[in-house]
């Protein structure tokens, strides 16, 4: 039982402005694993405050990049020596399989955050350019306070995508936890005050949507960034188009994994255990769509069937198991609604179905649907869960406009025995990334989305210039 009754606000560990708590459920016991406290509209402007003066006054911004970096650096440090508590914990509070949560959950950020340290001393800071009337200096400045609101599904990952390169531009940041997940932030605030950022340069408040709605709007934010639901997307850049400020957004998905022809069906099986249900589905990225040649229907069918059906449903803690419960009472109902939303459309469960894998926990059977046609809801919304749908095509031409008819464009992958044959139709689909024979996201690659996926990109170099304004110093020619 982890008990919380502060908030981490100018680098102090500070009574919250109310009384309200969240309770922290394990998704897999349904009991009660920690509280921390409500954050309420007044936390949020305490928070911006110390963000606002650690800019505005602080060292921060005014270090160099190598400075920095050197900071970040022992953050970084401290967070590789300590990954299996932090793995751990993010496991106990949202579900996620602990094989996965110690890549995905702790290995990962840290990776990120590497990645940056590594980045500010080969990063184009500042450069000279010939301009038509003279020498121009191009520098790059912090954008200033950022508010980062993320999920609970990756809580450290789609954190650090943001706090990394923030940090190291110069930004001062507010992060807002989902209530869900928001015991991981303590722990990494911790690390954060022992690595030595100053004061006010991190700041912590988990709160609920209302109050995160409230740190949007705030005038003391420079910049929002947001991991989330294409919903609450669409009204956060609303918010941020009329004030003005820029805003990064990664939404939703529903990939498509392409299987062609001369794919090696059980290699390609394997890699979509990954691919189509990391994190017990509840990834934005993964391929939920499994799209077969009629030719080879019955037999992906069959190998898709036989692979999911296998999977080891259980206690996410066990190193054994490969699907564990979903985050919340309410996702599994969703999920569970979206299984009776595919039955009554006509598609045919090939594996799966309603009956709960355990009594206790909020568990969903791993499912398979066939006989999906692309324009069914479970074919179109994302479900956020351990549910695919096995849609049949006719020709290669055939398989990428289904897989470019979705509102979504964030993710997807081609399968194929012939891999420049793979790239070419990953260059087909209208999507932020496309593996062929995986799906991985890369650190030093930028991850995004086409249409309702989202604005913008984290990750790479290209993750780095959301966080950086640019000034243009013209001067006379000399001579």
């Amino acid at each position: 039982m982890r008990e919380h009754d502060r908030l981490f606000i100018g680098g102090q560990w500070t009574a919250p402005a109310g009384t309200g708590t969240i309770n922290v459920l394990s998704p897999h016991t349904e009991e009660i694993v920690g509280t921390v406290p409500d954050g309420l509209p007044a936390d949020i402007d305490a928070a911006v405050a110390a963000a606002r003066r650690a800019f505005d006054h602080g060292p921060w911004p005014r270090m160099a990049p190598a400075e920095r970096a050197e900071i970040l650096g022992r953050l970084s440090a401290i967070y590789a020596e300590r990954q299996q508590g932090m793995a751990d914990l993010v496991t106990e509070e949202m579900g996620s399989p602990i094989l996965f949560s110690i890549f995905g959950q702790a290995a990962l950020p840290q990776m990120v955050l590497q990645y940056y340290v590594d980045l500010a001393a080969t990063f184009t800071w500042d450069e000279e350019r010939a301009g038509m009337l003279g020498p121009v200096t191009v520098t790059r400045e912090p954008v200033g306070v950022v508010a980062a609101i993320y999920p609970w599904n990756v809580p450290q990952f789609t954190l650090m995508m943001k706090l990394a390169p923030a940090l190291i531009a110069g930004c001062t940041v507010v992060a807002k936890p989902s209530p869900e997940a928001p015991l991981d932030a303590y722990l990494l605030a911790e690390w954060i005050q022992e690595a030595g950022l100053p004061d006010g340069v991190v700041n912590f408040v988990p709160a609920g949507r209302e109050t995160g709605a409230y740190l949007v709007e705030h005038p003391g934010v420079d910049k929002v960034a947001f991991t989330g639901s294409t919903t609450a997307g669409r009204q956060i850049g609303a918010a941020c188009g009329q004030r003005l400020r820029p805003v990064t957004l990664e939404l939703g998905g529903k990939s498509a994994a392409v299987i062609l022809e001369d794919a090696d069906l059980a290699a390609t099986v394997e890699g979509l255990k990954m691919a189509s249900l990391m994190n017990n589905g509840e990834a934005c990225a993964a391929q939920t769509r499994i799209l077969a040649p009629r030719s080879r229907y019955d037999e992906v069918a069959d190998a898709l069937a036989g692979m999911v059906s296998a999977l080891n449903v259980g206690d996410p803690a066990d190193y054994g198991t490969e699907i564990g419960p979903m985050a919340a009472r309410r996702q599994q109902d969703r999920v569970e609604g979206y299984i009776r939303i595919g039955q009554d459309e006509g598609a045919k469960i090939i594996t799966g179905g309603l009956s709960r894998p355990l009594d206790r926990g909020w568990y969903v059977a791993p499912t398979v649907f066939g006989d999906v046609s692309n324009d069914m809801r479970i074919a179109r919304e994302e479900i956020f869960g351990p549910v695919l749908a096995l849609i049949p095509y006719d020709d290669e031409d055939d398989a990428v406009r289904i897989a470019n008819d979705s509102d979504y464009g964030l993710g997807g992958s081609v399968w194929t025995a012939d891999t420049d044959h793979g790239v070419d139709v990953a260059r087909r689909i209208r999507t932020g990334s496309c593996g062929v024979n995986l799906y991985v996201l890369d650190p030093n690659t930028p991850f995004g989305g086409y249409k309702d996926s989202g604005l913008g990109r984290e990750l790479g170099p290209e993750g780095l210039s959301p966080y950086l304004e640019h000034k243009t110093i013209p001067r006379p020619a000399q001579g």
